[in-house]
């Protein structure tokens, strides 16, 4: 039986005693009482071994092992499980029958089985089955599923394909084994916008889009996105879907994005639902994305999956590789990677530098919820990617043959992933395995030298000590690396360099001149690069002529920041940086969505974290200012070539959120961002009232909100989208996000007395909080008034759903790196929300681990 309140160590992993061979769950639905029937056909795999299964907040009706009634002696029962004793059990095959009690309309945790507006759904990731029956709700459990579910509602939906259907009952058989986390249940009134799908062997597919009524309008991009996936899936790693059926359903209600549960993919509704009145272009994206994501952990996840929960990164970090490189294949390779380091340096960085740095595979927790991490995602793709460097890109699809191959139908380890690619490869992974079981990001120090046509790059790496881990050993890091002439050309293109020392020198001879090195190309390593101060990086050099397109960003992105960073600190905008940006502008030939991100400034976060790293106190009211400075710097000097750029990039005909005409339309807004500025927002305003898509509407709206002149069109906005709850999600988000930093607070508070805030929906307390902690100088007020407000309203979302309050406590997490007064005040909310009486674990882990 699991003990919830202790810590869980991979140490002490067991294999389960009992083999599940089938499950027939019997569902009769009511939102007060729904019964659910189990039978499950078990086999003891050792003598004299008691039956523990999980389950909590159930109504035990009935238990039963081969027909025969339990006495109440025969086993016990607690608040977290069920232990039948061994001498109540046959030594060989027998069946478990027990019947419990739930009530889904009451499960406001959102975990298990739950009603989300008169539909019932279910989530299970990661241990939320046990809140529907007894069973042992753990990854490495695995058993074929056979579901009947009875109820009033139109349609009746679970894992696998269809058997029998009739008005007020369906049943449904899984052929493939799964642990319970996997399994998955919706009643609705639902209407289908329904496909099909032909498979490289010739099998049909039906494909379905389940949503509620008057939705059904905006299913078809996701539609044609699951079509895509399943192509790409079959050309690029040769997997072909397994079933006769594939349903999504969207929803409103939901704690996730989505869950990848076998045949019957449950949704957040925002990430499915889309039309061009209502969706942005980063909107389309990610549904393609995610779509896909969800989609891919058919066989990474679901046909093959994790032994237990420390080993959540195997299928996670590779399904997000996999959906990673599906969207740069189907959009811009090179602005992906860009968009993608940058989310990995805004969330993963921040998270290895604080009081939450973990592993990727962690060795031990206490609430498993709490490590659905970035660092278990994105830090877990990038360790992928890095193996694929390593072994090639023919090596690599060799080692996921094997993979699927050896390991189709089973629980996985790390262990067994990395032995696929050593037997396939012939190559020892022994300290590569440390980017899976070591915190912390390397720094890799890097110097240079050139003397009579031989140049040498000398690298030292070293990552700081991390909670629970001190001094780490030296990491196997894949270093791309070219090197140009001083007018820009190839003296050397991209060359892989093996560092598995802490200090290791490369040599390249040859050479006619000095070279200007390009390191890190792609961003080969989830590492920090530092250069000495002997022959540092030309930025505006590199920014210029680098012929690797995420070098190139970064050499932008390095120069924004020093000089934002100085100008924080009482400095003037640097000429060198504006006048490379005014040559970015005027370069026809750049890809508009690449000059978009090269024109967006740094986060008022990260130029925190630059300043916490140089060794000073960041301010936050400074940083705003210094930041806004250096736009308006960059506006004023550049007015008629942004203006012209602005008017050059308006996007003509229909909208279509193709790459092209997406990239047009980032980098006019990027435009408008910066004239933004200088005009008090009138072409903001202008393309507010004229746009015909939520793309431009919403970052007009942003900017006219920006500029201070903003209150009618968001008015305008509410009247016009308040009964669309994704829309006005929306709506919550960018006035706080962008609000003057001394107005983020009183508009946060005004804003929770709106009758459209359901804080009760996470996807509505999520917009509004998480707005209002991005507003970085808002949330610091130096008197601590932002704190209290976001640790009462976590507070009071903790009883009710405590893993999105846990989620979002994260907004405290770099506490450490501000002045001794907002030290305190932080430390002080994070102290009162650990000692609330009642406190749920997901939420009691978290700020335990904020404090140290």
């Amino acid at each position: 039986m699991t003990q919830n309140t202790l810590t869980k160590r991979l140490s002490d992993y067991q294999p389960y005693p009992f083999e599940l061979e089938m499950v027939r769950l019997d569902f009769r639905l009511d939102p007060d009482a729904t019964q659910v029937r189990a039978r499950m056909a078990m086999r003891p795999l050792r003598a004299a071994s008691a039956l523990e299964l999980d389950g909590e907040g159930l109504v035990l009706r009935k238990i039963a092992v081969d027909g025969r009634v339990l006495a109440a002696s025969e086993y016990t029962q607690s608040d977290t499980g069920l232990v039948i004793h061994a001498a109540a059990l046959p030594a060989q095959t027998f069946t478990l029958e027990t019947e419990v009690e739930i009530a889904p309309a009451a499960n406001t945790a959102l975990e298990g089985l739950y009603m989300s507006n008169g539909m019932y759904c279910t989530q299970c990731e990661a241990e939320g089955f046990r809140k529907i029956t007894y069973y042992p709700d753990r990854p490495d459990v695995m058993a074929r599923f056979h579901v009947t579910v009875a109820g009033d509602a139109p349609v009746l939906l679970s894992n696998g394909n269809p058997v029998a259907q009739e008005t007020g009952r369906a049943e449904w058989v899984d052929p493939w084994p799964k642990p319970a986390y996997l399994f998955a249940l919706v009643a609705g009134d639902l209407v289908a916008h329904s496909g099909s799908f032909t498979t490289m062997s010739g099998r049909e597919v039906a494909l379905n889009i389940w949503v509620r009524k008057g939705d059904e309008t905006r299913c078809a991009f996701a539609l044609e996105a699951l079509k895509r996936s399943m192509t790409w899936d079959e050309q690029v790693y040769g997997r072909e879907y397994d079933l006769d059926i594939f349903n999504i359903v969207a929803v409103d209600d939901f704690n996730m994005g989505a869950m990848e549960n076998k045949g019957l993919n449950i949704f957040n509704s925002k990430w499915v639902l889309a039309s061009p009145e209502t969706a942005t272009d980063s909107d389309y994206e990610r549904i393609e994305g995610i779509i896909a994501h969800e989609y891919f952990h058919n066989w990474t996840g679901n046909r093959i999956t994790c032994r237990d929960w420390f080993q959540l990164c195997l299928k996670e970090g590779l399904t997000v590789y996999r959906d990673q490189s599906f969207t740069a294949d189907m959009r811009l390779g090179p602005v992906k990677r860009i968009e993608d380091v940058s989310a990995l340096r805004a969330r993963q960085f921040r998270e290895d530098r604080g009081p939450l740095s973990h592993p990727p595979r962690p060795d031990h927790y206490k609430e498993i919820n709490n490590f659905y991490t970035a660092t278990v995602y994105e830090k877990g793709a990038e360790i992928v990617g890095m193996l694929r460097q390593l072994v090639g890109p023919q090596g690599y699809r060799d080692a996921l043959d094997l993979y699927f191959e050896r390991h189709d139908g089973q629980a996985c380890t790390i262990e067994d992933w990395l032995k696929v690619f050593e037997d396939s490869s012939g190559r020892d992974l022994r300290q590569f395995k440390h980017w899976y079981t070591d915190a912390g990001t390397p720094r890799l120090q890097v110097s240079d030298d050139f003397k009579d046509g031989t140049y040498t790059l000398e690298f030292t790496q070293k990552t700081d000590q991390t909670p629970g881990q001190g001094d780490k050993p030296a990491r196997h890091i894949p270093i791309a690396v070219g090197l140009l002439s001083d007018t820009g050309a190839d003296l050397i293109e991209t060359k892989i360099l093996e560092m598995t020392e802490p200090r290791q020198s490369f040599v390249f001879e040859g050479l006619s001149q000095r070279p200007v090195p390009s390191i890190l190309r792609g961003f080969s390593a989830p590492v920090v690069l530092e250069f000495d101060t002997g022959h540092p990086p030309d930025s505006a050099f590199l920014l210029a002529h680098d012929s690797d397109p995420f070098n190139r960003w970064e050499a932008g992105r390095r120069l924004a920041l020093q000089t934002v960073v100085a100008m924080a600190q009482g400095g003037a905008a640097d000429p060198s940086y504006v006048a490379a940006i005014g040559a970015l502008i005027k370069d026809g030939a750049a890809d508009p969505a690449f000059c978009a991100l090269c024109l967006a400034l740094p986060s008022e976060d990260q130029i925190a974290q630059a300043l916490h790293e140089a060794g000073k106190s960041p301010d936050p009211v400074a940083i705003h200012r210094a930041r806004e400075a250096l736009a308006t710097a960059l506006a004023n000097a550049h007015e008629d070539a942004l203006s012209a750029l602005y008017d050059a990039m308006a996007v003509s005909g229909p909208y279509r959120p193709d790459p092209e005409p997406a990239g047009q339309r980032s980098l006019r807004l990027a435009a408008l961002a910066l004239l933004r500025r200088i005009d008090g927002g009138a072409r903001a305003q202008a393309l507010f009232d004229a746009a015909d898509n939520m793309t431009e509407s919403l970052a007009a709206l942003g900017q006219v909100v920006a500029a201070g002149v903003g209150e009618a069109a968001l008015a305008t906005f509410r009247d016009r989208w308040q009964g669309d709850r994704l829309v006005m999600d929306k709506w919550f988000a960018i006035q706080l996000t962008a609000s003057a930093p001394d107005q983020a607070l009183s508009r946060a508070e005004k804003l929770v007395q709106d009758p459209l805030f359901d804080w009760k929906n996470p996807n509505r307390f999520r917009s509004l909080m998480s707005g209002f902690a991005a507003n970085h100088a808002g949330f610091h007020r130096v008197d601590g008034a932002g704190y209290r407000f976001y640790a009462d309203w976590l507070l009071r979302l903790d009883p009710l759903n405590p893993q999105v309050a846990a989620r979002m406590s994260t907004a405290f997490e770099t506490w450490a790196r501000y002045d001794l007064t907002r030290q305190s005040l932080m430390r002080a909310e994070l102290a009162r929300i650990a000692q609330t009486e009642g406190l749920s674990r997901d939420l009691s882990e978290m700020s335990a681990r904020m404090l140290g």
